[in-house]
Formats: C-alpha cells, sequence, structure tokens
C-alpha cells in the first residue's frame, strides 16, 4: 500500500516576509529611529520598574513578618507608589509616541501608494478589481498602522517585562525557575502551530474582503439597473454569500487563536503548581535559604511574566495576519508601469504634423489579436473618422495614440516622430480628448468643467461652456452637486460637459470618441457649429457611430475585425458601395423609420 507524500510545512517566516519587513523599516521606519530609540528607552524603565517592585515587595513583607517597623513599611509603600508613578507617565508617553509614528507612516505609505498607483498603466486598472485597490488604499494599511503603532510596541514592552523580571528571578532562585519553565517547549509547538494557520486563513479571508467590497461598489453602481429589473433580491442573495464567506473564514482565524490562550493558561496553572510545590519544600528544607516572602515574591514574579508572555503569544498570532497585509501592500507598490519616458525621450515636437500608424500590432490578450500591420495616416490640420462595428477597434487606436497602451509591433508617429520617444505628459498635453466613457465628480457642473485646467480663468470657463450649449444649465443648478458620478445629469448633459473641457483644454490634437452619441438630433444641430470651431485648425480624429455627423469629415476609414477595409470621402465610400455603403444605408433606413 502507497502512502501519499506528506506537504512540507512551509516556514514560519519566509524570504518574502523578511524582505517585506526590510522595505517597511528602510522606507517609513528607519527615519523615525532616534524616537523609537526613545521608545525602547521608555518600555525598558517600564520593565526595571516591575524588577524594583518585586524587590520592594520582597522587603516590604520581610518588614512585616520580621521586623514590623511602621515608619519602614510607609517607606516601601512610598517608594512603590512612585515606581508606579514612572511606569504609569511611560504608559502615557509610549503610545503618544508610538501612535505618531505609525500614523506618519501610514500617510507616507498611502502618499507613495496613490503616487504609484497614478503612474501604472490602464491595463493595470482593467484587470484588477477596484475593490482590491480600495482594500489596500484604506483598510490594509490602516490596519497595518495600528499594528505598528500599538501593538509591536506593547509586544516590546511585554518583552521587556519578560527578560527582566525572568532575568531577576534566575537571579533570586536559578533550580525554582528552571524547574518553571519546563513547559516553554510546549507553548513554543502552540505559537508554531496557530501562527502557521492563521497566516494561511488571514489570506484566504483578505481575498474574501476585497470580492466583497467589489460586490458593493459593483451593487451601488449599478443600483439603477438592479431597481430596473427587480434584481434586489438577487444582489441581496450575492452580497450576503459574500458576508458568509467572509463570516466562516474570519472564525476559522479566531477560533485557531482562541487555542492560546486555554493553552497558556493550563502551562501556567502547571508553572505555579510547581512554584508552590518547590518554593514551600525549599522554605521547609532547612537545606534552602527561602522564606516566605521569598516564595510570595517569586509567585508574583511569575505572574508577572505569564501576564505579559500571554499577550505576547497573542501577539505573534496577529504578526502572522499582518504579514499577510504588508505582502498585499508591498504587491501594489511592487507592480511596474511599463508606459514610461524612456531614456531620451522628448518634450518638443510637431503636433500639427501627420500622425502615422506604420504596421502596427496589438492584442489585449495573446489569443486573440486585433491588430495584424495596420497602416493608417491622419493628416495634420485635417478631420479623420473611423468607423467600423462593435469591436472592430476604433477606440483601441486612440488608446494608441495616447499611449494607454504600447504598440505590440510597428510604430506610430506624429509629424514623423515615434511617440515613444515623447514624454509621457508631452504627448498626452497634445490632445483634448471627447471620451464615450466619460468621467464626471460629485462636484458642480462649472467645477467639472474646470478639472481640465484648474488655472482657467472664469472667462475662459463661461466661454467653453457656452461654446458646448452648457451655460444655461450652470446658471439653472449653480453650484449644486451632480451626484456620484454625474447620477443627476442626462447622457447629454455628460457628454457636453465633456466637450466644454474640449473647449477649455484647446490642444492642437482632437480626439471625438462617440462625442455625440448620447445627444438626440436637435441638441446635436445645435452644437454641430460650436464642434466645427472647436475642430477648426486642429488634427482632428472622430470616432462615430452616426454616419451622418462625420459626412464632412476630409477622410473616412472603415474598419473590420482590426483590418483597414476602406478610406477616403465620404460620397467617394458611397459610390464603392460597399461595407461603408451598407452601414450607412441601413442607418438612414432605421433613422427614416422613427
Amino acid at each position: 500500500m502507497t502512502h501519499a507524500p506528506k506537504t512540507k510545512r512551509a516556514p514560519l517566516y519566509t524570504e518574502r516576509d523578511r524582505e517585506n519587513l526590510r522595505w517597511l523599516w528602510t522606507r517609513y521606519l528607519r527615519q523615525k529611529a532616534p524616537w523609537l530609540l526613545l521608545v525602547l528607552g521608555m518600555i525598558l524603565v517600564q520593565g526595571l520598574v516591575y524588577q524594583q517592585f518585586l524587590s520592594m515587595t520582597e522587603s516590604g513583607l520581610r518588614v512585616i513578618f520580621d521586623s514590623g517597623s511602621v515608619g519602614d513599611l510607609v517607606m516601601v509603600c512610598i517608594v512603590v507608589f512612585v515606581l508606579f508613578a514612572v511606569r504609569g507617565l511611560m504608559s502615557y508617553l509610549v503610545p503618544r509616541i508610538t501612535v505618531w509614528v505609525s500614523n506618519d507612516a501610514v500617510f507616507q505609505m498611502r502618499r507613495d501608494l496613490i503616487a504609484h498607483m497614478m503612474a501604472l498603466d490602464l491595463a493595470y486598472f482593467e484587470r484588477t478589481k477596484s475593490g482590491e485597490i480600495i482594500q489596500r488604499l484604506v483598510t490594509q494599511t490602516q490596519a497595518l498602522g495600528v499594528f505598528v503603532g500599538q501593538g509591536v510596541a506593547n509586544a516590546v514592552r511585554d518583552a521587556v517585562t519578560v527578560i527582566i523580571v525572568s532575568g531577576y528571578l534566575i537571579w533570586k532562585n536559578p533550580i525554582l525557575f528552571s524547574t518553571a519553565v519546563v513547559v516553554l517547549p510546549f507553548i513554543i509547538w502552540i505559537m508554531n502551530f496557530v501562527s502557521d494557520r492563521v497566516k494561511i486563513t488571514q489570506g484566504e479571508a483578505e481575498t474574501a474582503m476585497g470580492e466583497y467590497m467589489n460586490g458593493i461598489e459593483e451593487t451601488v453602481h449599478g443600483m439603477r439597473t438592479v431597481k430596473i429589473a427587480s434584481q434586489e433580491g438577487v444582489e441581496t442573495h450575492r452580497l450576503m454569500k459574500g458576508t458568509s464567506a467572509i463570516r466562516d473564514l474570519m472564525n476559522r482565524v479566531q477560533i485557531t487563536q482562541a487555542l492560546v490562550m486555554p493553552s497558556i493558561d493550563l502551562s501556567s496553572a502547571f508553572v505555579y503548581v510547581l512554584v508552590i510545590g518547590g518554593g514551600g519544600y525549599m522554605v521547609l528544607s532547612p537545606d534552602f535559604d527561602m522564606d516566605g516572602a521569598g516564595i510570595i515574591t517569586f509567585l508574583l514574579g511569575m505572574v508577572m511574566v505569564f501576564d505579559p508572555a500571554r499577550l505576547l503569544a497573542m501577539f505573534f498570532g496577529s504578526l502572522q495576519s499582518n504579514m499577510v497585509l504588508l505582502d498585499r501592500i508591498r504587491r501594489l507598490h511592487d507592480v511596474v508601469p511599463s508606459i514610461t519616458d524612456k531614456e531620451g525621450a522628448v518634450a518638443e515636437f510637431d503636433t500639427g504634423g501627420d500622425i502615422v500608424l506604420e504596421d502596427v500590432h496589438f492584442a489585449y490578450s495573446a489569443d486573440q489579436p486585433l491588430f495584424h500591420g495596420l497602416d493608417m495616416t491622419f493628416r495634420g490640420g485635417q478631420v479623420s473618422a473611423i468607423v467600423g462595428s462593435t469591436g472592430s477597434g476604433k477606440t483601441t487606436i486612440l488608446s494608441l495614440l495616447t499611449r494607454l497602451y504600447d504598440t505590440q509591433g510597428g510604430r506610430i508617429t506624429i509629424g514623423g516622430q515615434p511617440i515613444d520617444q515623447l514624454t509621457v505628459s508631452a504627448l498626452r498635453g497634445a490632445y483634448s480628448v471627447v471620451a464615450q466613457d466619460i468621467v464626471i465628480f460629485n462636484n458642480s457642473i462649472w467645477e467639472n468643467i474646470r478639472y481640465v485646467r484648474p488655472e482657467a480663468s472664469d472667462e475662459e470657463v463661461w466661454q467653453s461652456a457656452e461654446d458646448a450649449e452648457i451655460a444655461d444649465l450652470i446658471r439653472a443648478r449653480g453650484a449644486a452637486p451632480v451626484g456620484p458620478k454625474g447620477a443627476q445629469l442626462s447622457g447629454g448633459q455628460k457628454q457636453r460637459i465633456a466637450i466644454a473641457r474640449a473647449f477649455l483644454t484647446n490642444a492642437p490634437i482632437l480626439l471625438l470618441d462617440e462625442a455625440t452619441s448620447a445627444l438626440d438630433q436637435a441638441t446635436e444641430a445645435r452644437i454641430k457649429s460650436a464642434l466645427d470651431r472647436l475642430t477648426r485648425g486642429k488634427t482632428t480624429i472622430v470616432v462615430a457611430h452616426r454616419l451622418s455627423s462625420i459626412a464632412d469629415a476630409d477622410r473616412i476609414f472603415v474598419l473590420e475585425s482590426g483590418q483597414l477595409v476602406e478610406e477616403g470621402r465620404h460620397a467617394d465610400l458611397l459610390r464603392q458601395n460597399r461595407l461603408y455603403a451598407q452601414l450607412y444605408q441601413a442607418q438612414k433606413q432605421g433613422y427614416d423609420k422613427k
């Protein structure tokens, strides 16, 4: 009979854990080293207070049992009070300093993570759930900060107390202390057992929490669809399923951690029995220099050792959980952006030159290539339009032009200059974009327009609003916020905000991605003259679904499944009676039926 090989147990602290701790120390804590040394000094004072308390307790007991001097007893009481007053002061100052250090470390960590996140490629955000990002920036960094500021400081205090008090007890009676520590190997085994399981389960819990937060965000943002489709029950069930998973995982973590305290309590009881029995024998036997005051003090010292030892054991359990949090945070920081300024990148280029795609290859995934040798030329100062069915690659071309993605073969040039040899800020600063996916903030319409140029004057903002036919709505709404993601605005109002932003930016290259798709024909006709003014003298690339809106374009490119199948002016393409003509006639018949 064959037996399955045993799974090799992972080390308690992996090399990755040690790297993460070094990263946390060198990046966020080492600069606070003088303050941390001060904290360590105060913690040592706290430990010494306990040692002196034991010494004074033994002296006080001997005063009571032997000399009976009231004056000596009063003096002992005064000294004990002073000792604990000092410890109380240290107990106030230590958390004050450590919380300040940890909160500042969390602030710097979030600052760095936000800056790093802003530099990441669009592809990262398209493959990463927003709930996971929010979890790392908010809950995980805060939990880690609390652990560093309070958990670690308390653990160091407890460790110092155990070491100092144990040293004193060893000095007082090494034989009795040696008898008391026989349970130490058992406690270490318990901690390894618990820590190993806590680390695994905590990782699963953090993943489940990220999924849960993402589910909440999806439900809240899609509440309009949920209500219309009467799917409140489905969403409730979905969220409750996530809630149940988190509950079960956290139960596993806490049940495992709950093994620690009763194990240590039983160990403590065993130790106290040994100390009472062994110490009592030493008091009764004439062979040992031990009296009643000594045994009582030794027992009190063991209490002082085992109480912080219990807390220290709990710390090592929570340490594994926080190692998981630290690793999740570090992994976000370790993501390397691929869209960056290359060495020698320049900021100056001919923004009015031709935009040329030469033998461009691109795929979102290796098994589904989109462009395979695409060639296109957008003439400088002219209006070019890109049309085609859904999924043909229209919007992807705009993403490649702005380096939201890099080509995987071939090159793109502006005025003969490859765009990957330009600084990203200079390249993107040359574009005004009116996208199909419009980002609207929960602020006034005025501030939403001004977002693209915070330094713009009031006159410039008003002129942009007038040009985009949205000034009257600004006057009507005033400074009222528009709701999360512009929930209080219609699709057409949102697109007019985007058009107003393009007027305000006034960049030399204009990209219009379905810029009028949410406008009715009457509104589109009203702002057509404004769009004509906006495109005048600029290189304009229009992605359009409504073909009637691009009939005046200087050149129209027709895409199908990532391939350029036609190009020319509107009238020429109609005469050719191919794909463009078919799309145009199908749309015209659809409008005629309305």
